[in-house]
């Protein structure tokens, strides 16, 4: 999941980036609006984090002319805490809106949430799969795999927590929290028999015995 951090505060986004690194996401980072311009000129990103004020303008000019545009979702990051800033920054279309000083795990479940309502934009090729989280539907190279939905949901719950362990007890509440269903742990290992023969037994879901399972960016 590739994120774009447009930030002058070479302190603060070394840190940020670090975290959001080790929690599974590419950042790519710039200082200005200039740079941020020209990178998605011919890039693109799953989600932005945008200061709003940049050595050379503001946030908001940058997210109204160049940003929404694109359809990515954005979280503007300030030090400014007044209402009017607050409500302007969300009225252009912003997903939120976060003040410094601000703790980095707020950020990271903030960005989760976001990518998990369903953008468009929100797509994630690990070696031949690529799960769409806009469609909710996912692809082995190129070809729709024919998972049921309460399969597709478990399965992005992985590409939702990259590089993170899902546990057993996290998904068996999940499943409840879909279905209304009791389920075991067994049931659990089931689900996963069947979600790795329909993606043709490729090997993105790693098991931690005893624990759950995950999926890793390489």
């Amino acid at each position: 999941m590739k994120l774009l951090l447009v930030e002058d505060n070479e302190i603060l986004a070394k840190g940020l980036i670090y975290s959001l690194n080790q929690s599974g996401f590419e950042v790519i980072h710039k200082l200005n609006i200039k740079d941020a311009i020209s990178f998605l000129e011919n890039e693109s990103v799953n989600l932005a984090i945008l200061d709003i004020s940049l050595p050379d303008g503001n946030g908001f000019d940058l997210y109204k002319q160049d940003i929404k545009p694109k359809n990515i979702p954005s979280i503007f990051l300030t030090a400014r805490d007044d209402e009017d800033t607050i409500v302007r920054g969300l009225e252009l279309g912003a997903d939120d809106y976060i003040i410094k000083p601000f703790r980095v795990k707020e950020v990271i479940a903030r960005i989760n949430k976001i990518l998990s309502k369903g953008n468009s934009s929100a797509k994630i090729t690990i070696n031949d799969i690529e799960f769409d989280f806009g469609k909710m539907c996912v692809f082995k190279n190129g070809k729709e795999v024919n998972l049921t939905s309460l399969e597709i949901k478990i399965l992005g719950l992985l590409f939702s927590n990259l590089n993170k362990v899902v546990t057993r007890n996290d998904i068996i509440e999940k499943i409840w929290e879909w279905t209304g269903n009791d389920v075991n742990d067994n049931t659990v290992t089931v689900y996963f028999k069947r979600i790795r023969e329909k993606l043709e037994n490729t090997d993105i879901i790693k098991t931690v015995k005893g624990i759950g399972y995950r999926i890793d960016i390489d």
